[in-house]
């Protein structure tokens, strides 16, 4: 196999010709490829480029999304961007006052203050303003680039891309999702469960003539239940519902029909239309952990790490702290302390992590499942 560092310095030379931006310092070696434009990856990035490393992020997608996904930062990942300069502008969007508005059969039951824990807002809003950020320190993310291989040696590590191409660099993180191609390619086991059924329906959708001061939750003696999230800095909300079944009880897809067809059930407002889903999606309890975040000179944070429900909104914190933690581990090795000593301290650090957050998630999914079935409460159980 060609040695890495001839690759890199060939790389280098393409970057010279093709006028790709590798960093802050053009045309210097890549010191981390980053798979992946998410929360994580982009932290990550933002991170290593503070550190003065020269960084590369690819992403697989042709465009960045407009979907709320995720959508709350806790104290602690605004702490984080805090320090990489980028959470002034996601606290000027955010709502950090969120009520919830539950109803029971129909009925206005009360309102639960849910403010203190951090801000309300959608993921894109905050992958946008991590973009800018990179942006800023001379970085740009690299769409249509889709992993295909991944060798390395003990100088660094070398990614073929689909198109053929190749990126050579001294450490690789694959910061690409639940369903993480670096994840695959290292031969990562991701241990646990998956349910076979999605649990719920997701989606943007506007709903003109609701209020758009709560956060609505309507449940039902039948155990059903939709939830409607006004998303901060938009007109949209985020829709969260038990899924459709059809007159055989089989699954229905999301759609706007079955969007309404729900709310009318659940909410029984029948002055409200909803409008323009320009996000449908399905969630299902999903609960994985990692077997290893290193191999060798490739490491994975994040979603490609670890999957669990969604109670609580630990997930993408808990991939933003995993960031921030492979950007002090990978900061160090790159100004040369302690070689594999320091390589490991992440996985120490965040494997034990990413194992209690699946298990606290577990547990408050639990607590949000009973809960609801008392009229007057609902998803604050999971903050309990």
């Amino acid at each position: 196999m060609t040695d890495v560092l001839t690759d890199v310095l060939t790389d280098v030379l393409t970057d010279a010709t093709t006028g790709s931006t590798t960093g802050s310092r053009a045309g210097a070696p890549t010191d981390v490829l980053i798979v992946g434009s998410g929360p994580t990856g982009l932290t990550l990035a933002c991170d290593l480029a503070l550190r003065g490393a020269v960084v590369r992020v690819i992403d697989q997608r042709s465009e960045p999304h407009h979907e709320s996904r995720g959508k709350g930062l806790r104290q602690s990942s605004l702490d984080i961007f805090r320090r990489l300069g980028v959470a002034e502008s996601l606290t000027a969007i955010g709502d950090g006052e969120v009520v919830l508005r539950k109803y029971f059969d129909g009925e206005h039951i009360n309102d639960t203050p849910a403010g203190g824990t951090g801000i309300l807002i959608g993921q894109w809003q905050i992958e946008a303003a991590l973009r800018e950020r990179l942006a800023g320190l001379g970085v740009t993310v690299e769409y249509g680039a889709r992993l295909a291989d991944i060798t390395q040696d003990a100088a660094g590590v070398r990614a073929e891309l689909a198109d053929g191409g190749v990126i050579a660099a001294r450490y690789l993180a694959g910061c690409d999702g639940g369903r993480s191609t670096t994840r695959k390619l290292l031969g990562i086991p991701f241990e646990g469960s998956t349910e076979a059924e999605p649990a719920m329906v997701v989606g943007d959708v506007r709903a003109p003539g609701l209020s758009r001061d709560h956060w609505h939750q309507w449940f039902t003696s039948e155990g059903g239940g939709t939830m409607l999230c006004p998303m901060p800095g938009t007109d949209t909300f985020q829709l969260q519902a038990s899924p459709e079944t059809d007159e055989h009880g089989q699954l229905l897809p999301p759609s706007l029909e079955s969007f309404q067809r729900l709310f009318d059930r659940h909410a029984r407002m029948p002055e409200i239309r909803l409008t323009d889903a320009t996000w449908l999606s399905t969630w299902r309890v999903n609960v994985r952990v990692a077997g290893r975040l290193r191999e060798g000179r490739a490491f994975l944070a994040g979603d490609a790490a670890h999957v669990h429900p969604i109670a609580g909104g630990l997930g993408m914190n808990t991939g933003i702290e995993d960031a921030a933690a492979l950007a002090r581990t990978l900061g160090a090795a790159l100004a040369g302390q302690n070689g594999e000593e320091v390589l490991d301290t992440y996985q120490s650090e965040r494997l034990p992590a990413a194992t209690e957050v699946v298990a606290d998630t577990a547990r408050r999914y639990e607590r949000v499942l009973e809960a609801v079935r008392t009229p007057g409460r609902g998803i604050e159980a999971g903050l309990e």
